[in-house]
């Protein structure tokens, strides 16, 4: 087996576009005894050990198990779309935080204007201020009118350098804007390349799974035979032995039919899969040698028979007294 291990696990860019590559591994498992021509029995813990092993020779990282995590296993599609779910997300709240900066910034920007207002009010001031000061300079002598006159030019200095931040906040706002949409258009090309890679995955499984059903016509039956007897209610072992060791089962109890939506009690019948006397492609489960649909009608049936009898008995019942 082939592995491929990297180091940089961070997106790239060629041309215009962006790609985060997806490193990951796949482990075929090969039960056959080839000496004897015959599969060796593993269960789930026997192959949760081997790709265990195969993370420790590969020194890669190993995925924990379910037993540990409690979460359920996910099948590859739905991990990514898992994944996707989690990325926009994340695209998301880093969206709002540069939204919270730049509501941040305008309100800075709003402050400073409104000092700049105050700023101009007292400018107008100090000039009328000079003005008298001028005028009357003569009578209280220049050593108080220069210090007006000095006065005046350090507010137009204070006014310069407010007018230069608010020039400067104008412009970090506009690259903090730039910034944040290169950011999101950048996620949301790798987002969408992701996507059309799952969506082609997707399209060559179905490919695949199709070329099987044709190749193989029972592997379809089996499906189905499968997904009947999880409605029914059958545990996985159960469908084991009768898909896989193809055995019959007897089981006590009660099966659940979904025409029905009614559950229907069962005392040490027999159920097995058999192919259809009909159709040699087709596959049928049977109970007691009677095809589960059968059954189920014939036990609906049985149960209005009682319903209606149990009905009438009370009118049967009924008489006038004298």
């Amino acid at each position: 087996m082939n592995y491929h291990k990297v180091l940089d696990k961070e997106s790239f860019q060629v041309g215009e576009k962006w790609f985060k590559p997806n490193y990951h591994a796949h482990v075929v498992f090969d039960w056959m005894n080839h000496e004897t021509g015959k599969s060796r029995k593993l269960n789930d813990e026997d192959m949760a050990a081997m790709q265990t092993w195969a993370s420790d020779i590969l020194m890669m990282e190993r995925g924990q198990s379910k037993n540990v995590t409690g979460k359920e296993h996910l099948e590859r599609n739905d991990f990514i779309i898992e994944k996707q779910k989690a990325e926009l997300q994340r695209i998301d709240a880093a969206k709002r935080h540069k939204e919270q900066q730049v509501e941040l910034a305008e309100q800075e920007l709003k402050q400073v204007k409104l000092e700049i207002r105050t700023d101009k009010l007292k400018s107008v001031a100090t000039d009328a201020a000079t003005a008298i000061a001028s005028g009357v300079g003569s009578l209280f002598g220049s050593g108080k009118l220069k210090e007006l006159e000095h006065s005046n030019v350090e507010l137009y200095q204070e006014i310069a350098k407010r007018d230069k931040s608010i020039d400067d906040l104008k412009v970090r706002m506009q690259q903090m804007q730039e910034q944040h949409g290169k950011q999101i258009r950048n996620l949301q090309g790798i987002h969408n390349q992701e996507l059309e890679i799952k969506d082609k995955e997707i399209s060559r499984l179905n490919t695949i799974i199709e070329k099987a059903f044709n190749w193989f016509p029972l592997l379809k039956e089996m499906l189905r035979m499968e997904k009947l007897c999880y409605a029914i209610g059958f545990t996985k072992d159960m469908i084991n032995s009768l898909l896989t060791k193809k055995e019959a089962i007897r089981c006590n109890g009660k099966i659940y039919s979904e025409e029905h939506r009614r559950r229907f009690e069962i005392k040490n019948d027999i159920f097995k899969i058999e192919k259809s006397s009909v159709d040699n492609n087709k596959l049928m489960l049977t109970i007691n040698k009677q095809p589960i649909g059968e059954w189920f009608k014939e036990q609906w049936e049985k149960l209005r028979q009682g319903l209606r009898q149990s009905a009438e008995e009370p009118r049967k019942s009924r008489g006038f007294k004298l």
